[in-house]
């Protein structure tokens, strides 16, 4: 028994054990991987879990609640406040990402050319991005101020209008500023990005098709955009996610008003939720926003598929 036993012992080393969890490739990425993990159950899918059991009660602050089924959502099927909030986020997710995305494409096309101090001005380009979104939302305020407004004070110093433009006081109006200090935040992320995958794009494909007399319209067409367009999926998705889901520029702005014209679907879910007491009307408003954001990851994903078709691989 004691010659059985040593003759086993060998094959239970610990030392051979990880050497041979070292050697496996996935094992050992899976546990390198188990930290991000650990931290995205507990500080990502808890949280929405939890919100989405909330969506099912009736909780509201200070009292626990009970499981009502879809009576939460039945009540924001018939809620004109809860339906102009769907309109306003995607009126808002709409301009604001098309605007940033033929901006920040034509910034990246003048950052990548041969420019002075070019460095210099890509590094301004960033001040937008890296500027807290509430001091920036602050900036807009006081430009959009009523009385105060720097842009009222131009355009009359101009004589192009007698009387002050109330910005944030009619609701076209506020829907555009919005927008406007959105656009202005978001550009550079977009022209940043844009900017790297134009960098990327081989010398020699532009040079050859001018050889072979392409217009720079042409070059652009059949030679920049395609190979750009996966990065362009990337980065479009992620900027419809931070626009859809925006709260801290509406809120320091406007708070959802006038009348509700700004008001988002995160800023009313919000409003429900906190101010309002009913924790399961605000967390029913904010699994409601899931389907617009899967549809911006699909997006990604089959605009990533074009990565394949570009290298000659299949779908």
């Amino acid at each position: 028994m004691t010659e059985v036993t040593a003759r086993a012992a060998p094959g239970f080393n610990l030392r051979s054990w990880w050497a041979g969890i070292g050697q496996g490739r996935h094992v050992l990425g899976l546990i390198f991987l188990l930290p991000a993990a650990v931290f995205l159950i507990f500080f990502l899918t808890y949280p929405l879990g939890l919100g989405v059991w909330l969506g099912f009660t009736d909780t509201r602050i200070g009292r626990d609640g009970v499981f009502i089924g879809l009576e939460n959502y039945e009540s924001l099927w018939g809620d004109s406040i809860f339906w102009l909030a769907v309109f306003n986020t995607l009126i808002y997710t709409i301009g604001a990402s098309v605007l940033k995305f033929a901006l920040g494409l034509w910034l990246a096309l003048l950052l990548n050319e041969n420019l002075p101090f070019k460095s210099f001005f890509r590094a301004i380009v960033l001040l937008p991005w890296v500027v807290p979104t509430v001091l920036s939302a602050i900036a807009f305020w006081w430009i959009f101020d009523a009385q105060f407004s720097v842009i009222s004070w131009a355009l009359m110093k101009m004589g192009l209008i007698s009387t002050n433009i109330n910005f944030l006081g009619d609701s076209t109006n506020a829907r555009m500023s919005v927008i406007a200090a959105n656009v202005w935040r978001g550009i550079p992320f977009v022209a940043i990005s844009l900017l790297a995958g134009l960098q990327t794009i081989p010398a020699s494909l532009h040079e050859a098709a001018t050889l072979d007399g392409a217009s720079g319209w042409q070059r652009f067409r059949y030679i920049t955009l395609p190979m750009l367009s996966p990065i362009i999926a990337v980065v479009m998705t992620f900027s419809v996610l931070f626009t859809f889901t925006d709260f801290q520029l509406i809120y320091v702005l406007t708070r959802g008003g006038p009348l509700n014209a700004t008001h988002l679907m995160a800023t009313l879910s919000f409003q429900r939720a906190i101010p309002g007491g009913q924790l399961g009307e605000g967390a029913a408003i904010a699994v409601a926003m899931i389907p617009f954001l899967l549809s911006a990851i699909l997006f990604s994903f089959f605009g990533l598929q074009r990565r394949k078709w570009q290298q000659g691989g299949g779908d």
